[in-house]
């Protein structure tokens, strides 16, 4: 039986659940995936709880995010931070 190619999203959603969400939500905040964009790798997410608004958000995405995504998925390309509605 030939198992199935996972699409970018299934694997973002696998790495997310995995890893990157426990550890964000050790520290009480949250982050959604809102959508890939499977031809072009690009990765929209949303910080919730106390992500929003909090200084370090920005070093979280890169250094945190990003970066498991980059060493994780090689389709990834980049990342894109939905803000929260107003």
């Amino acid at each position: 039986m030939v198992k199935k190619q996972q699409t970018i999203r299934e694997k973002v959603e696998e790495l997310m659940d995995k890893k990157i969400k426990p550890t964000i939500q050790m520290d009480g905040g949250d982050i959604n995936l809102v959508d890939v964009d499977e031809s072009t790798g690009v990765v929209k997410v949303q910080l919730a709880g106390a992500c929003v608004g909090c200084a370090l958000s920005s070093v979280t995405l890169t250094l945190g995010v990003e970066r498991e995504l980059l060493e994780n998925i090689p389709e990834f390309s980049h990342l894109e931070v939905i803000e929260e509605d107003e």
